[in-house]
């Protein structure tokens, strides 16, 4: 019998370095609601986020140099589907102080 828990992931101080957002199960599937990315620390910076397909495999960019104000938050509201062994990266451009925030449905298959 499949099961769906609403979940959500919080990523604070999220950096040049790959931040894994939502890092796949087996067995599971996982669609994504919302995500919102805000940079608290006052300087402007561009991110990227991603699905990485077999966490491993080849980066499918959703933002590649998405810019990111100062003090602003950015919304990404349109559904994203991740398989089981799929991983949602986020990373920025240069050493920064951002947040973020999916949320997300996980599904047991």
């Amino acid at each position: 019998m499949a099961s769906e828990l609403m979940k959500v992931a919080l990523k604070p101080t999220c950096s040049n370095s790959e931040t894994k957002l939502i890092d796949g199960a087996s067995g599971k599937t996982y669609v994504v609601l919302s995500i919102s990315i805000c940079e608290t620390a006052g300087n402007a910076e561009t991110f990227d986020l991603y699905v990485d397909d077999g966490d491993g495999g080849t980066d499918h960019y959703i933002y590649k140099s998405q810019a990111l104000g100062a003090n602003e938050t950015f919304v990404h509201n349109d559904k994203i589907v991740l398989e089981a062994t799929d991983m949602l990266g986020f990373i920025t451009a240069s050493s920064a102080d951002v947040d973020v925030v999916v949320s997300y449905l996980e599904q047991t298959l």
